[in-house]
């Protein structure tokens, strides 16, 4: 009899062990059953182990898909790094088919790629290092020098995985790399459908499809021998996994690029602080075409101010296009009463309902839970419910009547529901049929049009004044992502409607978004990341009283460990979620493994922890 250690895909359970008469080889995935359970399980086989002191189970069958060496090694590392089951770790990944053989076939490429003097000197500085950042101005044409650094990869035999924030994957990126690579690239993203995954991954694998674009999900696809790994955009949130296990990854790929000795490109009009720090980089300033733009500040607090409104006029009379940005969806992100000041929270979670006037409907963006429109306040039962701070169907509605023979249409979560809708939408907007855009952070991702001579930027002031230490930097960032999208090719103006104008001003006329780089990492020395590495452990109970008592005990546990900081512990800013009360502690070492070994530490069914957090 042989006995093996096998991690429970999708399973928070430690490994066990299982015995079987057959030879198995490690990776391999398996079917077994968990005690007192009917329904079988699978599992990955880690390694063979000596024969343990207790009863084992047998495991069921052997199937056709297998884990390789290298995702087991990289899902060691996250089950270690992020503080999840291995179990957890593996399930990102999916898995090789042992039926599937390769074809080392001959690729032909449909378009030659020129690069500029100035694309040619940034790509030679990415050739020079095998990890590197393109510090790439809006419109500098990094996508270019990209291609074509994937093109010489895919010559020497090897796959590339181009990742990119989902909503950067657009039908507009799409066109462009096929136009390249042909039927070797794939596009991978959440809006794929599950028969067309299953078509890309045998292609992969047999070697038809040598190139991935994707989301953050295709570095975990089954590559035979990977030889690049770019990351557009290197600097987006989106990156950063929201659920077990937390991965970044932008940080996971350059983890996997040393480890394993990969190229690796990190590109951003903005990187991100950490990226700028650690990675050595190229500045490339120079655009493809000639720009210029004029920043506009307003400093109103209206939905959207009489100046703004005649600037929109005047380029819909132009025969221009606008972009209206807002960091909020729905109507209005707050529904508050003027008599007795309280807004209509949502009863299963403690954030304000949003008013979606389309359905008739007060919506929960974190539950989903929804409600008719009160006619009074659920608190005082008298005073009448006003709305808070605007969102993107309101501004629509507003421009809408401003503007009744224009098309005004919106671009958000609420509105582009599919990859057609996305693709409909983005085609509408590139042939001119669209006047204004209002959107979310959708709009600010890497879209290249060329008619858009105005951008307008409403509600910075609610991201510049969020709670996390990196909100100055998400804020001027996504304001110059933003501001990108306004004059690619010509004049383009950007009007910011701001009581910090101030700070915006300065990084954008006067100074420059490296000397904002530079001027953070002083305020954050000894403090932040990239200095510090930081984590946050929550807690969260349907039972409120029970899980802030064991919130003393974790707080007390941690403040023993070694080489750690407690920086500070309490209710979360969003003390309630589907009818969870949550709580939350922040620490941070100046080292790694003592943070890691506290973490590690923490045995409870209640807590979800957060390594490298970005809040």
């Amino acid at each position: 009899m042989n006995y093996y250690e096998v991690a429970i895909l999708k399973s928070p359970l430690q490994n066990l062990t299982y015995q079987s008469e057959e030879i198995i080889e490690n990776g391999s995935l398996v079917e077994v059953l968990l005690a007192n359970r009917k329904s079988y399980n699978l599992a990955v086989v880690l390694k063979k182990v000596d024969k343990p002191d207790f009863k084992c189970s047998t495991i069921l069958s052997i199937k056709d898909e297998f884990y390789s060496s290298f995702m087991l090694e990289i899902a060691d590392f996250v089950s270690k790094y992020y503080i999840c089951s291995m179990g957890f770790a593996l399930s990102l990944f999916q898995a090789f088919d042992k039926n599937i053989s390769y074809k080392n076939l001959e690729i032909e490429y449909n378009k030659e790629i020129n690069l500029s003097s100035f694309q040619e000197e940034a790509k030679s500085f990415l050739d020079s290092k095998k990890q590197a950042l393109l510090f790439a101005k809006t419109g500098a044409g990094k996508t270019e020098i990209y291609i074509k650094t994937v093109k010489e990869i895919l010559k020497q035999g090897k796959q590339a995985v181009f990742l990119m924030p989902e909503i950067s994957l657009t039908p507009q990126m799409e066109k462009r790399l096929k136009e390249v690579f042909s039927t070797n690239v794939a596009i991978w993203h959440s809006k794929v459908t599950a028969k067309r995954k299953k078509e890309i991954l045998e292609k992969l694998q047999n070697g038809e499809i040598k190139l991935i674009a994707g989301a953050r999900s295709a570095l975990f696809l089954p590559y035979r021998d990977l030889g690049l790994i770019i990351v557009d955009e290197e600097h987006d949130s989106s990156y950063k996994s929201d659920t077990t296990p937390r991965y970044n990854a932008k940080d996971l790929a350059i983890f996997i690029a040393k480890k394993f000795d990969l190229r690796l490109i990190l590109g951003s009009a903005t990187p991100s602080l950490n990226s700028f720090y650690k990675i050595p980089y190229f500045e490339l300033d120079k655009t493809f075409y000639e720009t210029k733009k004029s920043y506009i500040f307003e400093n109103s607090s209206q939905n959207i101010s009489e100046k703004t409104i005649q600037l929109i006029q005047k380029s819909i009379e132009n025969k221009n296009q606008t972009i209206v940005f807002l960091p909020t969806r729905a109507n209005f992100k707050h529904q508050i009463c003027f008599d007795c000041g309280k807004s209509v929270e949502c009863p299963f979670c403690s954030v304000s309902m949003s008013l979606h006037k389309n359905d008739l409907a007060l919506k929960c963006h974190y539950c989903g839970f929804a409600q008719k429109i009160p006619d009074f306040c659920p608190s005082c039962k008298t005073g009448i419910v006003r709305n808070h701070r605007v969102g993107t169907a309101q501004i629509e509605e507003i421009l809408k009547e401003k503007f009744p023979s224009s098309v005004i249409k919106r671009f958000d979560k609420d509105s582009v529901k599919s990859e057609k809708s996305l693709k409909n939408i983005l085609e509408e907007f590139n042939e001119n049929k669209i006047d204004v855009l209002v959107g979310t952070q959708m709009l600010s991702k890497g879209h290249d049009y060329h008619n858009v001579k105005l951008a307008v930027v409403l509600g910075m002031d609610s991201l510049l004044n969020m709670n996390s230490y990196k909100a100055r930097e998400n804020a001027l960032s996504l304001l110059l992502q933003i501001a990108g999208r306004s004059g690619r090719n010509g004049f383009g103006e950007v009007v910011i409607e701001t009581k910090n104008e101030e700070f915006f001003k300065y990084y954008l006329e006067d100074g420059s978004y490296k000397e904002f780089l530079n001027s953070e990492l002083e305020f954050r020395k000894e403090l932040y990341p990239p200095f510090v590495k930081l984590a946050r452990v929550v807690l969260s109970s349907t039972n409120g009283l029970k899980v802030k008592d064991e919130l003393s005990l974790v707080v007390k546990e941690l403040k023993n460990s070694k080489d750690i900081e407690i920086v500070g512990f309490g209710e979360c800013a969003i003390f309630k979620i589907a009818n969870k009360y949550r709580y939350e502690i922040l620490i941070r070492s100046k080292e790694v493994k003592p943070l890691l070994k506290a973490l590690h530490h923490l045995k409870s069914t209640n807590i979800s922890i957060d390594m490298d957090t970005i809040y």
